[in-house]
């Protein structure tokens, strides 16, 4: 991939939707890329409880009434808060590529649909080369955990997640987490375009990663330098209790890490859920900007 051209960012709420847009759009700057603004509206037909008998016909009318009203507000929120951030960047609307002389340059465009947002996001995220997500705050609503994980399991695309602060630059600094997997593999791939882009480059192995040996990060590395694209490579201890997701996010703290690209769920979700994994540790506590692929 020589870079990123279309890029998607649900953009549901304020505190979602702000650092998800501002991350897209510096990505956009770099790439003169075309950002889609996406917000799925709760269709209010699947969104009213119907408990059959037990309400009558007004009942029902004024619950879906009630629902279209705190839709449509929460649509206009997020059409704020796409606006503002365009306003904030400098990036115009278009429906369209630009043609002509000194046409390249970033774009953006505002879509509003009705249904289920997971769904939604999946499908866009197919013909996307990048879908933008805030990382979900912890406690967060299911709404947006299963958002996420649609993005990064349904749509075939990479999913960058957005720190709550995003970084003032996209990926100045660099940290692969490396384990050899298939995963990591097309989250390497993804991130080439970032790379190329990079002051510096880091592999981390994680020590205790039994799968690592298979595919050393020397040869990482190697591949890489085809790329033009100078990496060293260090090793993490996992710690005392084998936590490679803290792990790694604490030596990327330690590093001044802006971006960690590695692969998601590398091991089962089911085995993740029961046992924790790398990828939950970074889905729900990550500080830094994060690139996904499964």
């Amino acid at each position: 991939m020589s870079g990123y051209k279309s890029i998607l960012v649900p953009v549901g709420d304020a505190a979602g939707g702000a650092p998800a847009m501002d991350l897209a759009l510096r990505v956009a700057a770099a790439f003169s890329a075309h950002v889609i603004g996406l917000h799925v509206r709760t269709d209010p037909a699947t969104a009213v409880p119907l408990v059959g008998e037990g309400m009558s016909g007004a009942m029902v009318e004024e619950m879906m009434a009630a629902a279209e009203r705190l839709a449509a507000a929460r649509a206009a929120t997020a059409r704020t808060v796409f606006d503002e951030a365009c306003a904030r960047h400098g990036v115009p609307l278009a429906t369209a590529p630009a043609a002509g002389p000194g046409a390249a340059g970033p774009s953006a465009e505002w879509v509003d649909v009705t249904g289920r947002e997971e769904e939604v996001v999946a499908w866009r995220g197919r013909l996307s080369d990048l879908v933008v997500i805030t990382r979900p705050r912890e406690g967060a609503e299911s709404r947006t955990t299963m958002t996420v994980n649609a993005a990064l399991m349904e749509s075939g695309r990479p999913l960058l997640l957005a720190p709550s602060t995003p970084p003032a630059e996209v990926a100045r600094t660099v940290a692969i987490a490396w384990n050899g997997s298939a995963e990591a593999g097309r989250a390497v791939a993804a991130s080439l375009p970032l790379l190329a882009r990079a002051q510096t480059v880091t592999i981390l192995s994680v020590s205790e990663d039994e799968r690592t040996a298979g595919a050393p990060a020397g040869e990482l590395a190697a591949y890489l330098a085809w790329h033009g694209i100078a990496a060293r490579c260090e090793t993490v201890a996992a710690g005392p209790h084998g936590h490679a997701g803290e792990a790694l996010l604490s030596e990327c703290t330690g590093r001044g890490i802006d971006l960690l690209v590695m692969g998601a769920y590398t091991h089962s979700r089911l085995r993740q859920l029961i046992l924790g994994g790398v990828t939950r540790q970074v889905l729900h506590h990550a500080d830094l900007a994060c690139l996904l692929s499964h």
